[in-house]
């Protein structure tokens, strides 16, 4: 057996024993199922989202009973499936900076209701650069300086995968600076790992790489990146901006963005305890780097990551359950 697959059956191991200690009695999980019912839940597909549901997905179903299916998702699909089908049930690691108008218009409209800021303080935006890179040609700390110099910079720009709210922002930013015209490519990334995996790949040549990157993250917190210059901050013009092929778009820079939980309206009146979990389920964003570089260098997967802080952060979590969650969980408190 590899060093590799040893790690993953020892997780895996983990995680089972984990869920054993949890498991209430037949009868007991048969009532507790008739209270809960059926939930569904965001699965993003990005890391620190993915921990946040795996972490939230045990809880409901070992804590409360719940039958919980994650559903594969992106900001774009979420927001839209929220406002067309009012599902899933549970949204989490929704970045409300790239969500747009219809994500104000649900919440205006009562169809969702707004838990609590799953990430503590929030998340960082941006267009990035390796430092090294602004260290020995500081014009490139500014998009100007970007834009004036596309060679240093690898003439290109990496950008979102399709169906992420960053991508939207991103299409937006790039016509507003007329950036393809400044020799600067576009290249749009398939998924999030490519996106990281250029990054990775750039930095341990020590080669250029630009493009658009957020925290909490692996990469930024094993990478030492330069947020470029993008200008100054306009709320009207950032919102406009999260709107697919705004008209006119114009420049703003990133301001910090506020990573929140959300339900349906209808999820939270018929489901209040689960309701009240999911607002007490929050992440201190540093917190959530250490489990991501754990993540990474483990090689584990996102439910070995939920085991980990599930058994490492017990006065974090235990905090975030009923009384009768607590009995049903008390094993992994002692």
């Amino acid at each position: 057996m590899t060093i590799i697959n040893s790690k993953r059956y020892i997780f895996s191991a983990a995680f089972a024993a984990l869920t054993a200690l949890a498991a209430p009695t037949a009868a007991t999980a048969a009532v507790e199922q008739s209270q809960c019912g059926e939930v569904t839940i965001t699965q993003m597909n990005w890391d620190s989202a993915a921990i946040v549901t795996a972490v939230s997905k045990f809880l409901m179903e070992q804590g409360y009973g719940c039958d919980v299916t994650a559903v594969p998702s992106d900001t774009t699909p979420a927001i839209t499936s929220l406002s067309e089908n009012n599902e899933p049930d549970i949204v989490t690691e929704l970045w409300v900076n790239s969500t747009g108008d219809v994500y104000k218009k649900l919440k205006a409209d009562g169809n969702i209701v707004e838990l609590t800021s799953v990430l503590d303080p929030g998340g960082v935006e941006g267009w990035w650069l390796p430092t090294y890179l602004v260290e020995a040609h500081p014009e490139l700390a500014t998009i100007e300086g970007v834009m004036a110099n596309p060679e240093l910079v690898g003439g290109m720009f990496n950008n979102c995968p399709d169906g992420w709210g960053c991508r939207i922002v991103n299409d937006n930013m790039i016509r507003a600076f007329n950036l393809e015209e400044s020799g600067i490519k576009v290249f749009n990334h398939g998924s999030g790992q490519t996106l990281a995996t250029s990054m990775a790949a750039a930095y341990q040549s020590e080669e250029p790489w630009f493009g658009y990157y957020w925290g909490p993250t692996t990469p930024m917190g094993k990478f030492a990146m330069t947020s470029i210059d993008l200008g100054e901050y306009d709320k009207d013009i950032h919102q406009a901006n999260q709107n697919a092929d705004t008209p006119n778009p114009k420049a703003s820079s990133f301001p910090a963005a506020p990573i929140v939980t959300v339900v349906t309206k209808d999820f939270m009146k018929a489901n209040p305890e689960i309701a009240e979990l999911m607002s007490n389920v929050t992440f201190k964003t540093s917190t959530m780097s250490q489990l991501l570089s754990w993540k990474d260098a483990n090689n584990a997967s996102s439910e070995e990551a939920a085991v980990y802080f599930l058994k490492n952060n017990q006065d974090a979590w235990s905090g975030w359950i009923n009384e009768a969650a607590t009995e049903k969980l008390s094993a992994l408190l002692k």
